[in-house]
C-alpha cells in the first residue's frame, strides 16, 4: 500500500488538471501572445484559467497575474514593493517563520541597507498581534506575513496588519504568502486584507511551474521580472500554458473549501487520536492549526531515519520544508523547541484525496517506529 502525506511539498495533479494540461499540449500549444488562431485559442484558455483561480481567491480577475512559481511570485512581491516605496521608508517587517522564498529576498534587502524586523512566534508557532503593532512604525514600507505556516500549519494574524499600519501612519504595503492557504482556508480580501497575495499551482493539485500574484491595484509594485511585457509587465516571459490551464482546472475543482476542510479535519483528528497516547510522540502543531498539516516528533529517532522508515513502507512524509533541506528547521527553532524535539520532527501533510485507510496505515507505522526506536520516556 502507498500513502502520500507530503502534500505541503507538492500535490499529485488531479484528474481535471491533467486533462487541462493535455489539452494545452495537444490542442492549445500556440504562444498566447501570437495574433493568429492558435495564439488566440491559447490566450482564451489563459483568460479562462485566470477567471477560475480568481474565483477561488475571491478577487477580480483583472488583478491576478501568472508567474512561473510561488517563489518568483514572492520575489516579485518583495522586490517590487521595495522598488516602489524605497524613498518613503526603510523598515521591512516580517516573521521568523516565513518560507525561504520570503526570508532570502528580505535578507538581500537587509544587506542593501534596509532595517528588517523579524517577529518570532510563541511556542505554538503563532505570531502575537501586539508584536505586529510594536514592530510597524511610520518608516515601514513593507509587511510580509504568510497566511499559513508551511511546517506546523499555524494561522497567522494577517487580517490585523492593516490596523497596525494605519495606527503607525506607515506607507507600507501588506504582502501575504498564501501558498499553503489557497483552497484550505478563505483568503478573499474580506478574510485577509492584504495588498498582495502570492499563490502556487502545484500546492493545490495542479502542475509545477506556475504561480500567481494578486495586486490590489496594478501600480503598487514595480515589475521585477523584465522582458517582453507579458502579464501586463508584472511577470514577463512566455506563459506556461499547460501549467496555467492545469492551475485553473485544479482551482475550479477545489472551490468547495469548507467541505474539503471538514473532511480533512476528520482525517487529522483520526490520526491524532491514534498517536496521542504513544509515550515518545510529541505534537508540535498548535491545536487550531489548519487540518492539512500536522508536525510531530518521535523522540529518540532523528527526522530523516523516520522519513526513510516510512518510505520503505510506501508512506511519504517530510522532515520539514522541501525548500530548505539539510538544515535544522528555522520554524521549530524560532518556536523555542528543544534540539532533541526539533531533530526528531516530521511533517505530515494531508489532502482531500487521502483516505481513512491510509490514515490507519500511517498510525500503525508510527506506532511500530516508536516502539522499536523511540525514546521510552517523555
Amino acid at each position: 500500500m502507498n500513502a502520500y502525506f507530503d502534500n505541503s511539498a507538492t500535490t499529485k495533479p488531479c484528474k481535471e488538471a491533467v486533462n487541462a494540461a493535455k489539452k494545452a499540449i495537444e490542442e492549445c500549444w500556440g504562444n498566447p501572445s501570437s495574433l493568429h488562431q492558435l495564439g488566440l485559442e491559447a490566450s482564451d484558455e489563459l483568460k479562462k484559467a485566470r477567471k477560475q483561480i480568481s474565483r477561488l481567491l475571491g478577487v477580480n480577475e483583472s488583478s491576478f497575474f501568472f508567474t512561473s512559481s510561488g517563489t518568483t511570485a514572492n520575489n516579485t512581491a518583495i522586490f517590487g514593493a521595495y522598488e516602489k516605496l524605497r524613498r518613503e521608508g526603510n523598515r521591512i517587517v516580517t516573521t521568523a517563520i516565513e518560507h525561504p522564498s520570503v526570508l532570502e529576498p528580505v535578507k538581500r534587502l537587509e544587506a542593501m541597507g534596509c532595517e528588517v524586523i523579524r517577529i518570532t512566534p510563541d511556542e505554538n508557532g503563532k505570531i502575537r498581534e501586539e508584536d505586529l503593532f510594536e514592530s510597524i512604525n511610520q518608516n515601514t514600507i513593507l509587511v510580509s506575513c504568510m497566511a499559513v505556516n508551511n511546517e506546523v500549519g499555524s494561522i497567522l494574524p494577517v487580517n490585523r496588519i492593516r490596523a497596525a499600519v494605519k495606527r503607525a501612519g506607515a506607507p507600507a504595503l501588506i504582502h501575504s504568502d498564501c501558498i499553503q492557504a489557497l483552497s484550505k482556508i478563505q483568503i478573499n480580501p474580506k478574510a485577509i486584507d492584504a495588498d498582495i497575495y502570492t499563490v502556487s499551482g502545484h500546492k493545490i493539485h495542479a502542475l509545477k511551474g506556475v504561480g500567481g500574484i494578486y495586486l490590489k491595484s496594478k501600480g503598487i509594485i514595480k515589475p521585477y521580472i523584465l522582458g517582453g511585457g507579458q502579464e501586463q509587465t508584472i511577470h514577463s516571459g512566455t506563459e506556461a500554458t499547460p501549467a496555467i490551464m492545469s492551475f485553473g482546472a485544479a482551482a475550479e475543482d477545489a472551490l468547495n473549501v469548507s467541505a474539503n476542510s471538514e473532511y480533512v479535519k476528520k482525517l487529522k483528528n483520526r490520526l491524532i487520536d491514534g498517536i496521542i497516547d504513544i509515550p515518545c510522540v510529541k505534537i508540535n502543531s498548535p491545536e487550531d492549526a489548519i487540518p492539512y498539516i500536522l508536525n510531530i516528533s518521535i523522540l529518540g529517532l532523528p527526522s530523516q531515519p523516520i522519513v526513510n522508515l516510512m518510505s520503505e513502507k510506501g508512506i511519504y512524509i517530510s522532515a520539514g520544508s522541501a525548500c530548505k533541506m539539510g538544515h535544522r528547521s528555522p520554524v521549530l527553532t524560532a518556536m523555542g523547541l528543544s534540539p532533541e524535539r526539533i531533530d526528531s520532527a516530521v511533517r505530515i501533510s494531508l489532502s482531500r484525496f487521502n483516505t481513512e485507510e491510509e490514515i490507519d496505515y500511517l498510525i500503525n507505522a508510527i506506532k511500530e517506529a516508536a516502539e522499536k526506536y523511540g525514546k521510552k520516556q517523555r
